[in-house]
């Protein structure tokens, strides 16, 4: 991987989330839910389900990235998960920040077979070595993303205190 980085500011990411939009309407598939893989995919999942007029979104939980380049040997859900019958029928567009490894979204891809009607995945970025092609991509990179809401430390109390 590249000691460069891919920097995405939070206009970008407006353009990348409208432009990822229209991919979808342009596409024809019309999901009935959105499923955002917390936490990167809930920004994209909430702003694909204004541009889309989706108001059915839901969120799946799981966990892979410790920290930079720091990841868990597979990728966990943690609970809650969305109950396999509120998925019954619909076409669920899974929407996540980026497809690094791929396991997380072939994890969630598994969570939904055999109970939604189709399944199609968004993400922002995709890595070169993925395991998952997902079905509508932003970008491709293959170096280490700065996403706007992850850059910083989070705050400590009295941080903006005058």
């Amino acid at each position: 991987m590249s000691d460069e980085r891919e920097v995405l500011t939070y206009d970008l990411f407006g353009t990348a989330t409208r432009e990822l939009a229209q991919e979808v309407a342009d596409s024809g598939f019309e999901p009935d839910m959105i499923l955002a893989i917390a936490r990167g995919g809930l920004a994209l999942g909430m702003g694909l389900g204004y541009a889309l007029a989706v108001k059915n979104l839901s969120v799946i939980n799981v966990e892979f990235y410790t920290g930079i380049d720091q990841r868990l040997e597979v990728p966990i859900m943690l609970p809650p998960t969305p109950a396999a019958v509120d998925l019954s029928g619909l076409k669920v567009l899974i929407a996540d920040d980026v497809a690094d490894t791929g396991r997380t979204l072939e994890l969630v891809q598994e969570f939904c077979e055999g109970h939604v009607a189709e399944a199609r995945t968004v993400v922002v970025y995709e890595k070169p070595d993925s395991v998952i092609k997902a079905d509508y991509v932003w970008r491709t990179t293959d170096r280490w993303i700065d996403f706007p809401w992850s850059v910083l430390p989070p705050v400590v109390p009295g941080a903006l205190a005058h």
